[in-house]
């Protein structure tokens, strides 16, 4: 390999690690506080991260995603200056509006939110911050300097995690927690100005790109506030009808349906490229074939991880929680794991659609979603509590699922290994029984119980002939082609 590939090949590995990282980073502050702080406190922890994650896109105008495609095809220093102070001077202006109002109403906020005021006011200069290293990281982005984004990424996220523990056994309780995100995002905001000034200098913008940046960056918005009701929405409400504490027994339990998100990000992060390109050049065939692999492949993972996290949600909500966690909200966990089986697949249709320059379609399925989704949640919650909430959540990405296969499909059609699916389920099935019979209870029985698992259901699947050596050599050689095609 040579050294430009074997850079290459680093960067893919750091950016994934990196983002299984922020995922996992979630399951190891599950316990931290469940255990240390109790259920209600966890509940308030994921009320300020919720409105993080809502608030943020919103400030941000879809600006960064315009910065990286801008700056790709930029040379000229003051024209990259430009770029970059002015989007960074309407992201502070935006985030400064909102840490006005969340400072004037905390009372009010925090009410909603059923929060401390002094959390809400501490929440706000959080989520600028957040937005300020959103723009930054961004620009490290657009000049490849993975190393330095990877590396940052996760001293925030693992100094997270230690300043939080820090605070905690040191009697800060949640107040300490809440203020480590602060400190931690203080200290990279840092970092990435100096790092960003001493690159391409200071200057005072005077906007003249701006327009296009906003003409470019604001359609994007729907969408991201879309796929935020789909997956956060139902947090506000059941702290609405049922109070706090029932959001501390359902977060965790979609946390651990969510770990099938891992199997997203590969596919997510190599199919684009690839299929660009036969499909530019009207390699319709194997523009099929790749689209066939890699919905199999994507499910020869998620289907048995499905049926595996459904059966183990009881003690790993219990290991990384608590039993009273675990025994409200396990029942969660199979409703949330089958809808990220779901959002995955979706991605792998929508492949079609974004070839086809059909987004506007996807992003009005997700809208429907989205409001599906609330509407629901208004009926579901009150009556069926959180489990209900579970439902909803399934309901919205089934419906996105079906619309996105279907307007997909008449753009273009692939083959779809149905045999293979219901090799996959049986498999899944029998290692499932497996783990019956294995009744884990514990961190290290957990851990056994998933190993002797996988290797039950990778035995069954090449017993079943479910994937044979031609499909596995056809995905090495997609990988080789991949780095081969992308180096420097």
């Amino acid at each position: 390999m040579t050294s430009d590939r074997r850079k290459f090949t680093q960067n893919v590995g750091l950016i994934g690690l990196t983002n299984f990282l922020i995922v996992l980073k979630g399951i190891i502050l599950l316990p931290i506080i469940t255990k240390l702080l109790g259920t209600r406190d966890y509940g308030v922890w994921t009320q300020l991260s919720v409105t993080l994650s809502l608030l943020s896109p919103l400030i941000l105008l879809g600006l960064p995603f315009s910065l990286v495609r801008s700056l790709a095809s930029k040379t000229n220093r003051q024209e990259i200056q430009e770029v970059i102070y002015s989007i960074l001077a309407v992201v502070f202006a935006a985030g400064s509006i909102i840490v006005l109002i969340f400072l004037v109403f905390s009372q009010n906020i925090g009410g909603f939110l059923q929060s401390p005021p002094a959390f809400i006011e501490i929440l706000a200069f959080v989520i600028l911050l957040e937005c300020l290293n959103a723009v930054f990281f961004s620009v490290l982005r657009a000049f490849e300097e993975i190393k330095k984004y990877s590396a940052l990424t996760l001293c925030q996220n693992f100094g997270e995690i230690g300043l939080v523990l820090y605070y905690v056994f040191t009697g800060q309780g949640l107040a300490g927690a809440v203020l480590a995100l602060l400190l931690v995002r203080l200290a990279i905001f840092l970092t990435l100005a100096i790092l960003v000034a001493s690159r391409f200098g200071v200057k005072i913008p005077n906007f003249k790109f701006l327009r296009q940046h906003l003409h470019f960056g604001l359609p994007t918005l729907a969408s991201n506030v879309s796929y935020w009701l789909v997956t956060s929405s139902d947090r506000y409400l059941i702290g609405a009808f049922l109070g706090v504490l029932f959001v501390g027994y359902y977060a965790p339990a979609y946390a651990i349906g969510n770990l099938l998100n891992f199997f997203t990000f590969p596919l997510g992060f190599l199919l684009p490229a690839a299929l660009a390109k036969l499909f530019d050049e009207n390699k319709l065939a194997e523009t099929r074939t790749h689209l066939r692999y890699s919905l199999k492949y994507f499910l020869l993972l998620t289907i048995p991880s499905f049926f595996g996290l459904s059966f183990l949600a009881k003690p790993l909500l219990t290991s990384f929680s608590n039993p009273e966690i675990a025994s409200q909200g396990y029942l969660v966990t199979p409703f949330v794991a089958l809808s990220v089986l779901l959002y995955g697949a979706t991605g792998i249709f929508a492949e079609i659609l974004s070839l086809a320059k059909k987004t506007r379609i996807a992003g009005s399925i997700w809208t429907l979603a989205a409001f599906g989704n609330v509407g629901l949640n208004l009926l579901f919650v009150p009556k069926f509590g959180i489990l209900g909430a579970a439902i909803t959540t399934l309901l919205a990405y089934a419906l996105a699922f079906f619309l996105t296969w279907y307007f997909s499909f008449k753009e273009l059609k692939f083959q779809i290994d149905s045999k293979f699916i219901l090799k996959s389920v049986l498999a899944s099935v029998l290692m499932t029984i497996l783990l019956g019979q294995l009744n884990p209870h514990g961190f290290s029985e957990i851990i056994l119980a998933v190993v002797l698992g996988a290797l039950l259901y990778g035995i069954l699947i090449f017993f079943f002939k479910g994937i044979d050596k031609k499909e596995l050599d056809f995905f090495k050689s997609f990988f080789q082609s991949y780095f081969a095609r992308h180096q420097p």
